[in-house]
């Protein structure tokens, strides 16, 4: 049986960690290579770095930050934030990322998942994405870190992005992000059924509880969550230990 993931969430801006609630009224959160090294030390099985305003200010992820983190850690490093070509994935794994995240720019042009599996393999490639339940009860994407709404389905989009070369989802329900109310069940589990790659679930982690319901309710492979974390609401070993206890296999 595959180890479920825990994955921690560091998203930046202006060079720290922030956090909000429905990507808005963000917060600051601590130095993001001190938080880095405190999970990787922990036991958390991946990190995930999110330079949340890259896309929106049409500039590159900051490598040079994204170098320190790395050598802070011995887990695998996902990146994103900015990325819309290979030269810009070449660099951040020249700097120590291990995967890339690509949202905004994979849609505006979906070719550019093909580009980044051809040259660096799909186990390299994660496609995010930002979905929110609107009054019809459907799930859509969003761009631009939640702002720029397209109206295509969630389900849609994740099938074509893998068929193009993701070799990951990220999914990240906006109705969820930040209310610790738990992850959203119901599309994390829509695309961990109908996909064959793997589906990590972000937004609304708020205790073992909800870890364990997005993991045996919904069949995600891991889960991201930031806040918690980063505030000592739950510490990643104690949340292993819960989930261990109720039979779900993690990395001790």
């Amino acid at each position: 049986m595959l180890t479920k993931r825990i994955i921690p969430c560091l998203d930046i801006k202006d060079g720290r960690t922030v956090k909000g609630t429905n990507f808005v009224d963000l917060r600051d959160a601590g130095d993001p290579v001190e938080l880095g090294r405190l999970y990787a030390e922990q036991g958390a099985d991946e990190l995930v770095f999110l330079d949340i305003t890259a896309t929106v200010e049409k500039r590159r992820t900051l490598r040079e930050l994204v170098n320190r983190i790395s050598h802070q850690i011995n887990i695998p490093f996902t990146v994103g934030g900015g990325i819309s070509s290979v030269d810009d994935v070449s660099l951040l794994l020249q700097n120590g990322a291990d995967k890339i995240s690509v949202n905004t720019a994979a849609f505006k042009r979906p070719e550019l998942l093909v580009e980044l599996e051809k040259n660096f393999g799909s186990q390299c490639v994660v496609l995010a994405i930002d979905t929110r339940c609107e009054d019809d009860g459907e799930w859509y994407v969003y761009l631009n870190g939640g702002r720029t709404p397209t109206g295509k389905k969630c389900l849609e989009w994740a099938l074509e992005g893998v068929d193009r070369g993701a070799g990951e989802i990220l999914l990240t329900s906006m109705n969820h992000d930040g209310t610790k109310n738990g992850f959203a069940l119901d599309i994390t589990a829509q695309l961990a059924l109908q996909l064959p790659v793997p589906v990590i679930a972000s937004g609304g982690g708020g205790n073992a509880s909800h870890f364990a319901a997005v993991f045996q309710q919904a069949g995600a492979d891991a889960a991201l969550a930031a806040s918690i974390f980063h505030f000592k609401e739950l510490t990643i070993p104690a949340l292993k230990q819960e989930l261990n206890a109720q039979g779900i296999h993690v990395r001790i």
